[in-house]
């Protein structure tokens, strides 16, 4: 238990990064700004979040949707302020698992950085499907057509050529099939075959990842103009969206403004807190700044602050022009004008969330191989991970790595199952952030010793509690029938295991409160902690499996390789 727990001091991870780089002592260039850290936090955050799963949350919510969008502002926040202190601290590469490192140490490291490397990954997966899609359906509308098998992942294909076989089996006409599934249809039907294997791929998805990879392989300093124009043209297009969407609301559709109460509203926290994720990515960047103590922690805040004002207005609005019940399609923003007979503004926006994917992938792509970097300094992973390039002065290893993990699945399958595995990964690593801080404050060496930016001590004694009562009777006078169904305990162990995760964060509440009232703990990274954690429990039980399953690998690869090749371990 003692090596499993070794940790790694805030000095000596201050002097592995000043030691840090390759064979010929190359490390990574401090060339980032304050505007540059928003670009790249605003980069991240405004992207798939405003263009599509805004539709679906705004269907299940109405109106209140924007009380979700502040509530999971302030989740974040608290979280925000924890990152900050830690990167004003520890101005090292690796986010969240360098930060676990020095607080709670290697085991539990291992496994957040574990996590983090799922996260971006089916992240990235994603994002990069999610821009072929937007891309194809652009070169559709000006007559530019892709052949569809070469537009779409080979399980999409597949699955959907069963489905339109079987419906047309039942005597229903093509044409008043599912459009996704008539393309499906049709890329099983016209792909070239190979040994008995149809020959269906991804080739945009596939080819924006090698742009992006190659942009990341070659410099930060290319990286960051390319984010900060893309940054630029989307904050252009959504001002615009606001702007002339605002003429068409109506005061009527806000009415009622929680049509499914509070349970409908938090029935999109998946989706919205998909798209506030860009912290992390952020705090990856330390090594690469010119002043991180000043500019991470403004950064974070700025960023968080910019994008939900944005957030909120635009879901507004949305549902300000049409009723929110028309809102759950995969292009909402596009669907909002066409509907209102403004194609113009339609194809704009189309074009936009072209842009504004890519600069998701780019912030994601860049932020992953600087987390296999971190770990591998650290001898948890392979030595070629920590490598920089001479030239470029890029982990280039690790972003290759990155590209190939990314660009491969994305070519040909489709990880939609999964995408909620990045919301979780996310909130498991802010719950730790926020862990973090209470464990750093509970060192008073520690805490001295950092002359950056510190969260605000609040004490949490009293007003923990009293927060916590305040809440329960809210949700007692508007969810009392949420709240009775919760309790019964009929349906055995197929009805329990989907409320093991509410059981385990009521329990976590529990310890908390006391530990609080005990230690007079900080209030605001228990807030942080208890807000993430009970975003964790919204997810459900299979999410969970998944997410724990993806652990259990993770532990058996760390001691067969990590626990033994540990520079901590050789020390």
């Amino acid at each position: 238990m003692q090596n499993l727990t070794r940790r790694k001091s805030v000095a000596a991870l201050q002097a592995d990064y000043a030691t840090a780089g390759d064979v010929h002592g190359n490390d990574l260039v401090r060339t980032l700004r304050l505007r540059d850290l928003v670009a790249f936090g605003i980069a991240a955050i405004i992207g798939a979040g405003i263009f599509s799963t805004i539709g679906n949350a705004s269907a299940a919510g109405g109106p209140g949707v924007s009380l979700l969008f502040i509530f999971t502002a302030i989740a974040c926040g608290f979280s925000a302020l924890c990152y900050a202190q830690f990167a004003s601290t520890i101005p090292v590469s690796g986010s969240a698992y360098t930060y676990a490192y020095a607080t709670f140490g290697e085991l539990v490291a291992w496994i957040i950085g574990w996590d983090l490397l799922m996260e971006y990954a089916i992240g990235n997966i994603a994002v990069a499907i999610s821009w072929s899609d937007y891309f194809t359906a652009v070169l559709r509308g000006v007559g530019l057509g892709i052949p569809e098998y070469l537009t779409m992942d080979y399980l999409s294909a597949m699955r959907g050529h069963e489905a339109a076989q079987g419906m047309l089996a039942q005597g229903q006409a093509f044409v008043s099939l599912p459009t996704g599934m008539q393309q499906a249809f049709n890329a099983w039907q016209q792909a070239p075959a190979l040994g008995g294997i149809r020959l269906v791929a991804d080739f945009p998805a596939l080819a924006i990842t090698v742009l992006i990879t190659y942009l990341v392989y070659i410099g930060i300093k290319e990286s960051k103009r390319t984010a900060n124009i893309l940054v630029l043209l989307k904050l252009i297009v959504i001002l615009l969206v606001i702007t002339v969407g605002a003429f068409y609301v109506q005061a009527d559709n806000w009415t009622p403004f929680a049509p499914n109460g509070i349970t409908g509203i938090l029935k999109g926290v998946s989706a919205v807190f998909f798209a506030y994720i860009g912290f992390d990515a952020i705090s990856t960047t330390a090594e690469e700044c010119e002043n991180p103590q000043r500019d991470l922690p403004r950064a974070m805040v700025y960023t968080l602050i910019i994008c939900t004002v944005l957030y909120v207005i635009l879901a507004l609005v949305l549902t300000g022009m049409v009723p929110y019940t028309e809102l759950a399609v995969g292009d909402p923003l596009s669907f909002v004008f066409a509907r209102v007979g403004l194609d113009f503004m339609a194809g704009i926006v189309a074009v936009s969330a072209i842009i504004a994917m890519a600069s998701v992938l780019l912030v994601f792509q860049y932020g992953q191989p600087r987390i296999w970097m971190a770990m591998s300094r650290d001898g948890l992973l392979p030595g070629a991970f920590s490598r920089i390039h001479p030239k470029h002065k890029t982990p280039y290893f690790a972003t290759i790595v990155t590209g190939i993990v990314v660009a491969v699945p994305a070519l040909f399958m489709n990880l939609t199952e999964v995408t909620d595995l990045t919301s979780i990964g996310t909130l498991f690593a802010f719950v730790l952030v926020c862990g973090g801080i209470l464990v750093l404050d509970h060192r008073q060496g520690t805490t001295q010793a950092n002359k950056g930016f510190k969260v605000p001590y609040i004490n949490g004694k009293f007003v923990l509690p009293f927060i916590l009562a305040a809440l329960s009777v809210i949700l007692l006078h508007y969810n009392t029938q949420a709240i009775d169904s919760f309790f019964i305990l009929a349906g055995g162990w197929d009805a329990l295991q989907h409320k093991l995760p509410m059981l385990g964060f009521l329990a976590v509440v529990a310890v908390m409160t006391v530990l609080t009232f005990r230690k007079n703990l900080s209030l605001i990274p228990v807030l942080g902690l208890l807000t993430n954690l009970y975003l964790m429990s919204e997810l459900g039980i299979t999410n969970w499996s998944r997410f724990l399953a993806w652990l259990a690998l993770g532990l058996v690869i760390y001691f067969a390789y990590g626990y033994r090749k540990s520079k901590l371990n050789i020390r």
